[in-house]
């Protein structure tokens, strides 16, 4: 193992190459773990199979919380950020309906980080609440986009959509939930291609 992370950059200074490289090694080892249903992996354990010394992986992530947060993290942004590319390629409302379903695929890869997360969740951390707001301003980018092309209605937010589907997402580990919330996206898709009552 190799122990090299020697100081720990100011947080607007990118990471030197090698600190960078045990960085995402660490990030995959707990990601590949906690997809596997390992939730109570330990930080030994992480940094093992990331071939790096413990006292990198506390250079990194000072608690076992920390990288429990930066796994969800980068979940989000990389659900996120995919949507522009998807944006250039296929009409808005078919890009909305897939990142819709993405969020309930989002909540299912998360049931195996439930209790961690739930620990985040009780000590207030504010993972939570950056993720919400980057997937409430990408859905509103693609109900924006489908607004322009006309092929969503304008009258409904982002945030209403969001609430929606958080609601459905919110009962993960009752059985039968993952094919009933695949059927409430579609209910949500087909009311927002549907055209917007006349007041």
């Amino acid at each position: 193992m190799v122990d090299d992370d020697h100081t720990t950059p100011p947080a607007d200074r990118p990471l030197r190459a090698h600190a960078r490289r045990n960085r995402d090694a660490l990030l995959g080892a707990a990601r590949d773990a906690f997809a596997a249903g390992e939730a109570d992996i330990r930080v030994e354990e992480i940094a093992r199979r990331a071939g790096v010394g413990v006292g990198t992986f506390y250079r990194h992530f000072p608690t076992r919380e920390a990288v429990v947060e930066a796994v969800y993290d980068e979940r989000v942004r990389d659900m996120c950020a995919r949507v522009a590319a998807q944006l250039a390629t296929d009409p808005p409302h078919e890009v909305l309906r897939a990142f819709l379903e993405q969020l309930i695929q989002h909540a299912v890869d998360s049931r195996s980080m439930a209790a961690a997360l739930k620990t985040l969740m009780d000590l207030g951390s504010p993972v939570f609440n950056r993720g919400r707001v980057t997937m409430v301003d990408t859905i509103s980018q693609l109900m924006a986009a489908g607004v322009a092309a006309g092929t969503i209605r304008a009258d409904i937010t982002a945030d209403t959509v969001f609430r929606a589907m958080g609601g459905v997402c919110a009962s993960h580990g009752q059985p039968g939930w993952e094919n009933s919330a695949r059927e409430v996206v579609r209910l949500i898709y087909d009311g927002l291609r549907h055209t917007a009552p006349r007041s």
